[in-house]
């Protein structure tokens, strides 16, 4: 898996709570990507085995919306995901980290 920018808050999100079903407006808004970018995303990973999807029961309590699609990360998607961003995180540290010295060499600091 390639872990870009907007898959990272994808993962995050689905991470805050991995039993939880979340919807496609509620992904896109939490993760704040558009949904050009998430919707390939989602299907991608379901094709991959790591998010199933669900469509939501028609009930009264929808007021004549449409049924709801509910994506949840698989037990297989919550580890992989959780490595991808273990793995980021110290790279992300290092970038940072190696900053730091030309800031202060360069008089910035």
């Amino acid at each position: 898996m390639r872990l870009t920018k907007p898959l990272e808050r994808v993962l995050r999100v689905f991470l805050e709570d991995a039993d939880v079903g979340r919807y496609g407006y509620d992904l896109m808004k939490a993760a704040g990507v558009q949904s050009g970018t998430l919707y390939p995303m989602l299907a991608r990973l379901e094709a991959d085995g790591m998010v199933l999807s669900d469509w939501q029961v028609r009930s009264e309590e929808a007021g004549g919306r449409p049924p709801r699609r509910y994506y949840r990360l698989t037990g297989d998607g919550v580890r992989a995901a959780r490595q991808e961003l273990a793995k980021e995180a110290p790279a992300a540290s290092r970038a940072v980290g190696g900053l730091r010295p030309a800031f202060a060499q360069g008089g910035l600091v």
